[in-house]
């Protein structure tokens, strides 16, 4: 197989992965939202939309909730009077660490039952995407 081909499976069982796993955990809404959160630091609706790949309304609709659930918290943009920033609060970090918590559980038992599957093939895996991740990678 070429590097390419190798790649192209890689991103390919990646997303099946993380579908199946999501399929099997009820996660509550705004998940990816606290996740992107985490990731990007605050950021501003628009933002957030463009991120996420949907409406400015409806992630206004969707902050909003995160808002009540106390997830994240809504200020006035310093550098636009216009906007608001969408920050991660406390609360959310440890909700976005349960659900990874979950994620992981349930990733480490898939490769746990399968015969061929060691904890050194599953850290290569990891080493392998935390590389291909990393900021500042062209």
């Amino acid at each position: 197989m070429t590097d390419t081909e190798l790649a192209s499976d890689l991103v390919v069982h990646a997303a099946r992965l993380v579908r199946a796993v999501r399929r099997e955990l009820e996660l509550p809404a705004g998940t990816r939202i606290i996740s992107l959160l985490d990731e990007h630091g605050q950021l501003g609706i628009t933002q957030l939309a463009d991120l996420d790949r949907c409406s400015q309304p409806t992630m206004s609709a969707a902050v909003a909730q995160l808002v009540e659930s106390g997830w994240v918290s809504k200020a006035p943009n310093p550098a636009d009077a216009r906007g608001t920033v969408v920050t991660l609060s406390d609360s959310g970090r440890a909700e976005l660490g349960r659900v990874r918590r979950l994620h992981g559980e349930r990733v480490a038992a898939l490769v746990d039952a399968h015969p061929d599957l060691t904890t050194e093939d599953l850290a290569t895996a990891v080493a392998v995407l935390r590389g291909i991740l990393q900021e500042g990678t062209p």
